[in-house]
């Protein structure tokens, strides 16, 4: 019998994942739901498995059942109030994407997972590829000396085929996310490479020609925003959003003050590139460089799932956590860590990059003062609600 009862609320991104969990004899899913739930297509497992339109529905049907988690992978900007919901319903949560999209929903959460008591986790994939884990490895064994600077670097570009076809109405999220929003693939590997936060945050944002021609039904159309961050360290560090710059696909570097890592961009594909000053690299090094070809134990498992094999070391952290109590990294705290400094940086590419505090979610002091703070880019279904612009402004 399974000892973990699931269930997945979203089945287009959902999908990625609900087939790696039924290879696992400890995961039962015990339901899906997704309002284009007749679209869901795939492994023929599914066949069995209840299905559901409405979110209150397949809790209720799912708790019947033995439900004891969600896992939700909806649209990127309500995962806030569903992981409240479940949480306050009795379940544990694991939150796909960003955890909040305003920093009042940011103290809802936290103090949900405080009040209740369930499991919550950030399932972000990047910082679990074999290149970050390597990254992490070298960091934590004390070799990069005093931490001083890191960055990382997403983009995701599009033609517009592709561009319309992830863009399914008006209102939909993607045409409204500003450039900042999306950090999670840039700032968490760093985060968790580095084991620090993000404390100040400082932004820009550039705009692209190419998406203001399509700004009728994109009206996101800056191509790039840059974060300049102070971390709870001390050191700084650079960010991107998701970007549409025509660059590598991603790039990741942490530097200290006796050596220094990076992968990605011209980095040799799957390996990871360590550098040393002439006058600190340790005896008997004939150069100041090194590669690495990281080989993970998990490998055969890993290399068939998606983003670099972090779907699949996703998925048995949702493991550990649940059967061996084993705490994630990214818990609620890191989770509205990440929100937060998106939904600043934001402001600050809006105030010609003007310094931001990102708040400690753990003070009491410190959430009040952002306690009703519900500024938002995002329009509801109906193309209410938005208080802030999704563009730096821009006449042409």
């Amino acid at each position: 019998m399974a000892l973990i009862k699931i269930g997945v609320f979203g089945a287009w991104r959902g999908n990625s994942y609900i087939g790696l969990m039924l290879d696992e004899p400890e995961i039962e899913i015990v339901a899906i739901c997704d309002k284009n739930i007749d679209e869901l297509c795939g492994d023929e497992r599914l066949e069995k498995i209840a299905k559901f339109t409405d979110f209150d529905e397949f809790v209720a049907f799912g708790k019947e059942n033995g439900m004891n988690a969600v896992f939700l992978a909806n649209y990127f900007h309500q995962h806030a109030p569903f992981a409240i919901k479940a949480m306050n319903g009795g379940l544990d949560v694991f939150s796909e994407c960003t955890a909040a999209s305003t920093l009042k929903e940011c103290v809802e959460l936290v103090e949900t997972v405080e009040q209740t008591g369930r499991k919550y986790m950030l399932c972000e994939n990047y910082p679990f590829t074999n290149e970050m884990l390597k990254m992490e490895e070298i960091t934590r064994e004390g070799a990069l000396g005093s931490l001083l600077y890191a960055e990382g670097e997403y983009n995701h570009s599009g033609n517009n085929e592709e561009l319309r076809r992830l863009t399914p109405g008006k209102y939909h999220w993607r045409a409204w996310m500003p450039r900042t929003y999306y950090l999670t693939h840039s700032l968490g590997p760093v985060m968790y490479i580095t084991k620090t936060e993000v404390r100040y945050v400082s932004a820009r944002a550039a705009h692209s020609d190419l998406l203001y021609e399509i700004r009728e039904w994109r009206h996101n159309y800056d191509g790039a925003a840059h974060m300049l961050c102070e971390m709870t360290n001390g050191m700084t560090a650079r960010f991107t959003g998701c970007t549409a710059m025509a660059s590598d696909y991603g790039r990741y570097r942490v530097c200290g003050d006796i050596s220094g890592v990076e992968a990605g961009g011209y980095i040799p594909g799957g390996k990871v590139r360590q550098f040393w000053h002439e006058h600190t690299k340790p005896a008997g090094r004939k150069k100041n460089t090194a590669l690495y070809k990281p080989v993970l134990k998990d490998d055969k498992k890993a290399k068939n799932s998606g983003h670099g094999g972090g779907d699949y070391r996703v998925v048995q952290n949702i493991k550990e956590y649940l059967l061996e109590g084993k705490k994630p990294f990214f818990d609620v705290y890191r989770a509205v860590n990440m929100s937060a400094t998106a939904i600043l940086a934001w402001r600050s590419c809006l105030n010609h990059g003007e310094n931001f505090l990102v708040p400690d979610f753990r003070s009491r002091e410190e959430r009040n003062a952002v306690r009703d703070d519900d500024l938002t880019p995002f329009p509801d279904e109906k193309g209410r609600g938005a208080t802030l612009p999704a563009a730096v402004p821009f006449e042409k």
